[in-house]
């Protein structure tokens, strides 16, 4: 194993010098969180395929194969399908709003009023996204090492952790471009090919194996149904996502190399559910289903190959952690600390005098540093998830209650906002606050893993919203005015980039923010 551990040491050397890399390109907010909004269409699509390709899509994705066959391919399928969603109908709106969240652009639709709460459930999203990210360290570095559970966890974590700080959004989409490749050499062109040839060919796969193996919906017609629920619309409004969205040079880029990122996911999730059926017939009385990847890596691998398609699971699981992890760190700054100390201050006599880290080095007259701002709260969300994942056991629980929430919550008035003019901030708020609760509600009731809080709360979600939407003042026009010019991309709208919001009344003028 020499040879083999030799690659992934100088695999995660590679990962912190990029972030060191980074470093020197993020000298701006804009560089800091969304790479300065200039991807070419070659680096938007290889970070966009690593940011929704993670550890859940490739350890998962083959044991959902091994468990079911080819139709085990369904959950990373719809993932694509939800990323081509994006990419076709929203993409291209979503970049010309130029803003740093999705609680931003709510505030920009509906007058500022739905930005807070949204953003405490999109934080309680990406937390949980980041954590059951690290957790998977701690299977990946058995494998390769032997490590303790929670010396794996500290270990993956704080490479993370380091080169997300470092470099924000550019060292994570230098990382995850070299992660790209390693993943498409590591499973698709070699993992692939080698895992099927060792099975004997499709033809014995066919033959050892039963029939519902090879069926298009042996996994469940209920199951790819609920999958579309989460994974296809989770695609459409995680911050994590569209954080990689505000990174694309233009409309263009964010529309076809969205697409090229979309069709990628198709191929990733096939090549997962057939690894998976050829694991079965290998190896057909394995312990658990996820166990079938490191199982086929370390018995049908040649030495060094082995140490490639090794890293390519590990840099899945990198790309997805340091995703979630800026993504939660931008939200916690930008839609929650910043409106908690703009309520402060508003409180304060001296309103107009920054305080605390937050003021220029020469006090009132000069701005904070907000690279150094969001530095620091990338560090503490990344130290808060390594802590909470030493603690928790349930990895698919945690993702669960991730996309239930985030779904449930957030789905009809990101998407209300988009497509239905009569929208307003109230209905909006009530869609958040009474599918959340409901989602809540049936989880603690049916379980966690129970398809029914997604299925009602998304109904009970849409009721909310458009009977209170209705119920209430339409929004104001001059907000309205300002939504449509931002969408549009017009200078006057977005020529400069917006602040993040003060208060619920920050978003009255748009075009300042």
């Amino acid at each position: 194993m020499a040879v083999d551990y030799a690659v992934i040491v100088l695999y995660l050397a590679g990962m912190l010098a990029m972030g060191w890399w980074g470093m020197r390109r993020a000298t701006s907010k804009s560089d800091f969180l969304v790479a300065g909004r200039r991807l070419g269409p070659a680096m938007y699509s290889g970070t966009m395929a690593a940011i929704v390709l993670g550890g859940a899509s490739t350890i998962g994705g083959v044991g959902l194969g091994y468990r079911y066959g080819l139709s085990g391919a369904w959950m990373v399928f719809t993932i694509g399908l939800g990323l081509l969603a994006l990419s076709v109908f929203f993409s291209a709106r979503i970049a010309r709003l130029k803003v740093y969240t999705v609680s931003e652009m709510l505030d920009l639709r509906y007058g500022g009023s739905a930005g807070l709460i949204s953003g405490v459930v999109m934080w309680a999203y990406t937390l949980m996204l980041a954590v059951t990210s690290t957790l998977a360290y701690a299977t990946i570095f058995d494998v390769l090492f032997g490590l303790d559970r929670a010396l794996a966890i500290i270990l993956g974590g704080a490479i993370v952790v380091a080169y997300s700080t470092l470099g924000g959004m550019w060292s994570i989409t230098l990382t995850d471009m070299v992660q790209f490749v390693v993943k498409t050499i590591g499973v698709l062109l070699l993992l692939l090919p080698i895992a099927v040839i060792k099975a004997g060919g499709f033809a014995e796969m066919k033959a050892q194996l039963p029939d519902d193996y090879f069926a298009p919906l042996g996994i469940g017609g209920q199951t790819v149904f609920t999958y579309v629920l989460i994974y296809s619309f989770g695609m459409l409004i995680g911050q994590d996502i569209w954080q990689r969205v505000f990174t694309a040079r233009g409309d263009k880029v964010a529309r076809l190399g969205g697409t090229a990122a979309g069709t990628y996911c198709l191929v990733y999730a096939l090549a997962g559910a057939v690894i998976g059926t050829a694991a079965k017939v290998l190896y057909p009385h394995l312990g658990s289903p996820d166990d079938a990847f490191a199982t086929i890596v370390k018995d049908a691998l040649p030495v060094g190959v082995r140490g490639l398609v090794l890293a390519a699971a590990l840099s899945a699981v990198m790309s997805t952690s340091s995703g979630a992890l800026i993504a939660c760190a931008t939200v916690a700054n930008n839609d929650i600390w910043a409106r908690i100390r703009g309520v402060v201050r508003r409180q304060s006599p001296a309103t107009d005098v920054p305080h605390g880290p937050d003021a220029g080095p020469g006090g009132a007259g000069e701005p904070r540093d907000e690279v150094r701002g969001n530095r620091v709260f990338i560090l503490l969300m990344g130290l808060a998830v390594i802590v909470i994942a030493l603690v928790l056991n349930n990895v698919v629980e945690a993702l669960t209650v991730a996309y239930n929430l985030l779904v449930g919550g957030l789905l009809v008035p990101i998407l209300g906002g988009l497509l239905w003019k009569r929208g307003t901030g109230a209905g909006a708020l009530a869609s958040v606050a009474v599918g959340g609760l409901t989602v809540v509600g049936l989880m603690l009731s049916l379980g966690v893993l129970a398809n029914e809080p997604i299925y009602y709360g998304l109904l009970a979600s849409l009721v909310a919203y458009v009977a209170v939407s209705l119920a209430t003042r339409p929004t104001d026009a001059a907000v309205l005015d300002a939504w449509r010019a931002r969408l549009a991309g017009r200078p006057d709208a977005a020529g400069a980039e917006p602040s993040v919001a003060s208060g619920p009344s920050a978003t009255t003028s748009p075009a300042g923010r």
